[in-house]
């Protein structure tokens, strides 16, 4: 159990909070942030109310109120006797819940989702014509047809990671994959590392298996800081999983370097701490560098566990995800999958063999339509959203975008749904409030459906200057 001391917390809290609002509640916003921002991990216990009000020159009046306020909005818990620790409140309805079916006239930028691939269609032509050789079977296939998980094997030893069949487990799409992995990796408490900002639905697959969120700041700006950013909050945290997307995470579109990406891989196995690696995007490519050596090669299989899908570079809809895991730990997360389900559609299954077969050419073509939507995103913010800045990414979905001063994501997000556009807010993808000053923004719609969606906001933002209809924290 770790203590912070009130010297080390004064020094994380920094200058004394600005005027025009009482001293507790300006402590209470101070340490809400050092927690939000992962200065602080869950679990970590605070300093005595009496000791912290010494350091700060505050009365032991103000401290108290300040960890009440805390603790009733879920930032803190008491323990009786042992004394008040950081928390983590219960967050908003779960991120499925935002996925509803696609409505005519709705512009639906929730989630990073592209179209099918036009050669979809003959993949599944393809395995209605296989599928009589498995009709007479009972059509399940624990861990996945033996063809797939050979080519999903395939391309790892391509990219330079060899992969035998039985390292892989075929799964029902990325996130049945996350699921999986945490269930089996994760025990009721154990704290995890994830970025920050992060996937909401890794986060709550993470809580789903009893583990403790560790957010840890990540910068697409200066992506390869988060290496000493892991490396300080294992040591305070003792975490025993980590969550990453090194390559174009969602929604920062921060992509580690090759040096970076091995220090990180050596960090976390020198700390004993389980790396699970989410690569659904790390096909994304739309500038820089193709083929960076996947994240884990320099360390023991053992540390590290991959993700993946075709849900990126296909499609949403076929539902095939796929773990990537030393032989002895792939045979305990089939026997959990098979708890789950028994089988993944063994149709699915032979379409994606075929889709396999044609993925350098589906890749090239998905690519090509991302890039041209990017810069037409971004063309669209810089010319009707002057106000609005963001790092552009190399690759990935989606523009991570900072809103002007005073803007809420929040309420703009509500403001654009009357108009018809669906976004998710920045505090999704953060802890808290944090992020309500950002907008994810993918690029995953034809050009016509971003240029549209990007009018909408800028009519918003338009009424917000002049006249009191729209809140006016929508003002740039």
């Amino acid at each position: 159990m770790r203590t912070v001391s009130a010297a080390e917390l004064a020094v994380l809290l920094g200058a004394a909070p600005a005027g025009g609002q009482s001293l507790y509640r300006g402590l209470a916003d101070a340490l809400r942030e050092r927690v939000a921002d992962g200065s602080m991990a869950v679990g970590v216990r605070l300093p005595a109310e009496r000791a912290l009000a010494e350091e700060l020159r505050l009365s032991r009046v103000t401290v108290s109120a300040a960890y009440r306020e805390l603790r009733e909005a879920g930032w803190a818990s008491a323990r009786h006797g042992s004394g008040t620790f950081v928390a983590m409140p219960s967050g908003p309805p779960a991120w499925g819940s935002m996925v509803g079916a696609p409505v005519d006239g709705v512009i639906d930028l929730v989630n990073a989702a592209p179209a099918a691939a036009p050669e979809l269609r003959e993949a599944y032509l393809d395995a209605v014509d296989e599928l009589p050789h498995f009709m007479p079977q009972h059509g399940y296939h624990p861990g996945g047809l033996t063809t797939l998980r050979a080519a999903i094997a395939d391309r790892y030893t391509r990219r330079g990671r060899p992969t035998t069949t039985d390292q892989i487990l075929v799964t029902g799409g990325a996130g049945d994959a996350t699921e999986v992995v945490f269930e089996a990796l994760v025990e009721a408490g154990d704290r995890v590392l994830i970025e920050h900002p992060t996937y909401p639905g890794a986060v709550e697959s993470v809580q789903a298996a009893g583990g403790r969120p560790v957010p840890v700041p990540i910068d697409a700006t200066d992506p390869d800081a988060f290496v000493a950013e892991v490396d300080r909050a294992a040591r305070q945290s003792a975490p025993t999983v980590a969550y990453v997307m090194p390559d174009f995470s969602n929604p920062s579109g921060a992509r580690a370097t090759p040096d970076g990406r091995r220090r990180l891989a050596a960090t976390l196995a020198r700390h004993g701490v389980v790396t699970v690696v989410d690569e659904v995007a790390a096909d994304i490519v739309l500038d820089g560098p193709d083929g960076l050596e996947p994240f884990g090669v320099p360390v023991p299989e053992s540390a590290t566990v991959a993700i993946g899908s075709l849900s990126k570079t296909v499609w949403g809809g076929i539902r095939i995800g796929w773990v990537r895991a030393e032989a002895a730990r792939t045979a305990q997360m089939a026997k959990i999958m098979a708890r789950r389900q028994l089988s993944v559609s063994v149709l699915d299954q032979l379409a994606a063999v075929r889709l396999f077969a044609w993925h350098d050419r589906l890749v090239a073509q998905r690519r090509r339509d991302l890039r041209v939507q990017r810069d037409a995103l971004a063309a669209a913010v810089d010319e009707r959203l002057p106000g609005w800045s963001y790092v552009l990414p190399a690759g990935g979905l989606s523009l991570w975008c900072r809103l002007p001063a005073g803007a809420s994501s929040t309420d703009l997000v509500a403001a654009a749904r009357s108009r018809g556009l669906l976004l998710a807010p920045g505090p999704r993808f953060g802890t808290g409030h944090l992020f309500d000053d950002h907008q994810r923004m993918p690029f995953t719609r034809p050009v016509s459906e971003l240029t549209a969606a990007v009018n909408v906001l800028a009519t918003l933002v338009v009424s917000a200057d002049t006249s009191m209809s729209v809140t006016p924290a929508l003002v740039v």
